[in-house]
């Protein structure tokens, strides 16, 4: 058990009362159906949880279950309660799956908060409720559950939001809006590192153990239910979310987008394909690699700090996808980024099971996941092409018209990865001083002065 959870657990039971796992997902998922409840027009969608179970062969094992309401008690009891390991996100779902594809309503926006002492939940109840223009104020959470480290803090709707495929984007955006103005070093949390997480994450679930603290997982009542708008309040205009913009409205007709987007037209029109299309990856790369991009991902990992390693392999699924690697050189090569990523300290374990939650990535659901997300979760800097608005074609050939009028003014080559050869940075060097020595040349550069005097006739 941790100082952080001790303490917070002295502080927040003096003052808030302590809720039961059963009664805390009994007020945020109050619509689940009945067991014997067949809706097959999807209007009753419901809360879904992972446990894991010992089988008879003496594995543990990850099992689906749906939350259904007249059997909570006893699933509780029996899935819920001092398990070692129990997941749930604040969705509901239609069908079996808790993929984010299925998820039909938000009942709760949750937040997970790292590092999380005494003096950082002083300080965050010192920003909870008051104007939210004023620096740094937060939204009053309708609970607080304390996790081992750190917390989640849980925003539970009076009214749950209606998930189109739009308003998803939407409340994307805000929740890494207020994940930003919730997480401050030294303030709220003890980590440096911001973790931003999808909007279909899942958390300890309020009843079980966190096996790598050894402590029960206990939420506190510190608010009432919230409405969208409150949020909303709180976040910068451009990443509030507005639910009468449940779609993104077309501003053409269908004739002209039939003139204009012939293969979409097919694809979507006339055949009904619901799926945005797949980026050609494979037909884009410039060599005789065809998982080219999926292996520039890979060699990212040297960048990856505390907090972020998870996501790392998440991502490493998602390029997987999109470049059509096979899952099983996917597993492969997971597994041996797992035992790398072990080595970036972290205060939180880095388990098998946290493999299996990353491969879920590697789905279509996932394939065109923009590379803003992808920084944004991995704290990986990704440069972008720029190609003032060209083609490819087009941009590619300006370029190699560039590369020939140099050489035939004689100007020197850059390396084939693009970065200025030494000869270049002197021949640039000299041109910008060209009554400089040697010595400034050092410098400013910081070359050798071997090279320097290589390339110092450079003409």
């Amino acid at each position: 058990m941790t100082q952080n959870y001790t303490e917070g657990y002295e502080y927040l039971s003096s003052q808030f009362p302590e809720v039961s796992g059963y009664d805390f997902y009994r007020e945020m998922f109050p619509n689940n159906e009945r067991s014997d409840e067949q809706h097959m027009d999807y209007s009753h969608p419901n809360a879904i949880y992972l446990y894991r179970e010992q089988t008879s062969d003496g594995f543990n094992r990850m099992r689906r279950r749906i939350m259904f309401s007249d059997q909570w008690e006893n699933d509780y009891m029996e899935f819920i309660e001092q398990n070692p390991l129990t997941l749930c996100s604040g969705l509901s779902y239609r069908g079996k799956s808790n993929k984010l594809e299925h998820a039909q309503r938000m009942n709760a926006l949750i937040f997970d908060l790292d590092g999380v002492g005494l003096k950082e939940l002083r300080n965050l109840f010192l920003r909870f409720g008051g104007d939210p223009t004023r620096l740094r104020r937060l939204p009053m959470p309708t609970y607080l559950v304390l996790s081992g480290t750190g917390l989640h803090v849980c925003y539970f709707f009076r009214e749950p939001i209606d998930l189109y495929p739009n308003i998803k984007i939407q409340l994307k955006s805000l929740k890494y809006d207020l994940t930003f103005r919730m997480w401050e070093y030294k303030a709220t949390s003890q980590n440096k590192e911001i973790q931003y997480q999808s909007i279909n994450q899942s958390f300890r679930m309020v009843g079980s153990i966190n096996e790598k603290h050894g402590n029960q997982i206990v939420a506190f009542r510190t608010g009432e239910p919230v409405t969208l708008e409150y949020l909303n309040a709180y976040a910068r205009p451009e990443n509030r979310v507005d639910v009468n913009k449940p779609f993104r409205p077309s501003k053409i007709t269908r004739a002209a987008a039939r003139e204009a987007y012939p293969e979409w037209y097919e694809r979507v029109i006339v055949k009904g394909e619901k799926y945005p299309k797949k980026w050609d990856i494979a037909g884009k790369v410039h060599g005789d690699d065809p998982y080219a991009l999926y292996h520039w991902w890979l060699r990212q990992i040297l960048s990856i700090r505390g907090g972020h390693r998870y996501f790392f392999l998440m991502c490493m699924a998602i390029y997987a996808y999109k470049c059509d690697v096979p899952k099983a050189q996917l597993r492969k090569d997971m597994q041996i980024a797992f035992e790398d990523l072990q080595m970036v300290q972290h205060e939180n374990a880095l388990t098998e099971d946290d493999i299996k939650s990353a491969l879920e990535a590697y789905d279509r659901e996932y394939y065109n996941f923009t590379i803003s997300d992808i920084e944004a979760l991995t704290d990986v800097h990704i440069e972008r092409n720029r190609r003032n608005g060209l083609t490819q074609e087009k941009h590619l050939y300006l370029a190699r018209r560039r590369k020939e009028d140099m050489k035939a003014i004689g100007i020197p080559m850059k390396a084939a990865d693009g970065r200025p050869t030494a000869q270049m940075k002197v021949y640039e060097w000299r041109k910008a001083n060209p009554s400089g020595k040697k010595a400034d040349c050092h410098k400013d550069t910081g070359l050798d002065p071997k090279t320097i005097r290589k390339w110092w006739e450079t003409k």
